[in-house]
């Protein structure tokens, strides 16, 4: 029984591993993709992405944390045993978070300014836009493929 028992923890560890190898796989895909359709459709100078890329992936990085971080309290939350007081601390976290994400967007544009014109700004903000478009786009055409 004992075996047994080790052996569904392990199954389920090798499991559990693989797909967050897997998860991490899509995403790295995900991020060469976005690059490489950023870089095509801005068509930046040498001088212009080597000041560009710094400043983009930094950006990227704080967001990502202010998102896990906005993910974690969101996931902690337990309202069946939520007190007012718990509840007024999360909100107090949680807008201190949009002021962090705030400073990083005000941060951001300051720094995109001094590298590039503001129809470059422009340009790179609809760039986006279009690739998280197009991004979903393709992930429901494999989700509705798939049923």
């Amino acid at each position: 029984m004992k075996k047994s028992i080790i052996t569904l923890f392990i199954l389920f560890l090798s499991v559990a591993s693989f797909s967050q190898n897997d998860r991490q796989e899509k995403e790295d895909k995900i991020k060469a993709l976005k690059i490489a359709y950023l870089t095509e459709n801005l068509d930046l100078s040498t001088t212009e992405a080597q000041k560009f890329w710094p400043i983009y992936n930094t950006y990227e990085e704080q967001q990502q944390s202010v998102r896990s971080d906005y993910h974690d309290i969101k996931r902690d939350i337990h309202f069946d045993t939520l007190t007012e007081t718990e509840a007024q601390k999360l909100l107090g976290e949680m807008e201190a978070l949009n002021a962090k994400r705030n400073s990083i967007n005000d941060n951001y544009m300051l720094a995109l300014k001094k590298v590039l014109s503001a129809k470059q700004i422009l340009l790179l903000k609809n760039t986006e836009d279009n690739f998280k478009r197009k991004m979903f786009s393709e992930y429901k055409k494999r989700k509705e493929s798939k049923h």
